[in-house]
C-alpha cells in the first residue's frame, strides 16, 4: 500500500506538472496509460481525446493490442471508452456483461485476452475530454479503491490538458488534438522503421523508443520524428539498453 501512495504520488506530481513551454500531449496521455497500468495492475491502457465534435481520436495506448482494440472501438462506434465519454461516467464490465453491452467490441477484446474492461471520463468543470480506458487479463473486478484512484488520475490529467489558460479550453483543445495527431503518426512510423530494422515486434520497438528517448533525455516525439526520417539510424538503437 506505501509504494502504491508513493507511486501516485509521484504521479500526480508529474501530470500536474504541464505548464513547460514544450509539452507535448501524446507524450503526456502515453505516460498517463503506462502510470495506469503500473499504479492499478490492470495489463493495458489507452486513452482517447474528444475530437471538439462529439467523436473520439486514439492518442496513447500502452501496448500494441490496446491500440488495434480501440481502433476497433472507434471504428464500431461500441465499447467501454465510448459510453464513458458520452455518458460521462465511469463503467466497468466482466466478459460476460460486456458481451452483452458490446456485442461487438467485447467478443474482440476476449480474442485479445482481455475480460475486465473498465473505463473513466477525462472530466473538468462539466467537460468530458476524453476518457481512460483500462483492461485486465483475468476477471477480477475493480475495487472502489482502484476507481477512486483512476478517476482521480483521470480529473489531474484532464486538469493538465487545460492548465494553458491564454487560451479557451475549446482552442486549447482543438490544437492539442492537431499537434497530438501528428506526433501519434510520427510515433508509429518509428516503431515501424524500428521493429523492421531490429526484427522485434511492434511493442517492444516501442520500449526501445521511449527508453532511448529517456536515457537521452529528449521528447519521444523528437526522438521519433528523426528515427522516422533517418535522422537517426535504427542500429543506434540496442535491445540491452536499459
Amino acid at each position: 500500500m506505501q509504494d502504491r501512495e508513493r507511486l501516485l504520488a509521484q504521479v500526480f506530481v508529474r501530470l500536474a506538472d504541464t505548464l513547460v513551454d514544450d509539452f507535448d500531449v501524446v507524450e503526456f496521455l502515453q505516460r498517463l496509460a503506462a502510470d495506469a497500468v503500473e499504479i492499478l495492475g490492470v495489463a493495458t491502457a489507452g486513452v482517447m481525446l474528444s475530437d471538439g465534435r462529439g467523436g473520439l481520436r486514439l492518442l496513447a495506448s500502452s501496448e500494441e493490442r490496446m491500440r488495434l482494440l480501440e481502433l476497433f472501438e472507434l471504428q464500431n462506434q461500441e465499447g467501454p471508452c465510448m459510453d464513458a465519454f458520452h455518458n460521462r461516467r465511469p463503467v466497468a464490465a466482466s466478459a460476460d456483461e460486456g458481451r452483452r453491452l458490446w456485442p461487438q467490441f467485447a467478443p474482440a477484446a476476449a480474442e485479445q485476452g482481455f475480460q475486465f474492461m473498465c473505463a473513466t471520463p477525462l472530466q473538468l468543470r462539466g467537460n468530458t475530454l476524453g476518457a481512460l480506458n483500462l483492461f485486465r487479463n483475468d476477471d477480477t473486478p475493480f475495487t472502489s479503491n482502484d476507481m477512486a484512484v483512476a478517476n482521480a488520475m483521470a480529473k489531474v490529467a484532464a486538469t493538465g490538458l487545460l492548465q494553458q489558460r491564454s487560451l479557451n479550453e475549446r482552442q486549447l483543445l482543438a490544437e492539442q488534438l492537431q499537434t497530438a495527431l501528428q506526433s501519434r503518426v510520427v510515433i508509429e512510423q518509428a516503431k515501424g522503421v524500428l521493429a523492421e530494422y531490429l526484427d522485434i515486434s511492434v511493442d517492444e520497438a516501442f520500449q526501445q523508443l521511449r527508453r532511448r528517448a529517456r536515457n537521452t533525455n529528449r521528447k519521444l516525439t523528437e526522438l521519433a520524428r528523426d528515427v522516422a526520417t533517418r535522422n537517426v539510424n535504427a542500429r543506434d538503437f540496442q535491445l540491452t539498453d536499459r
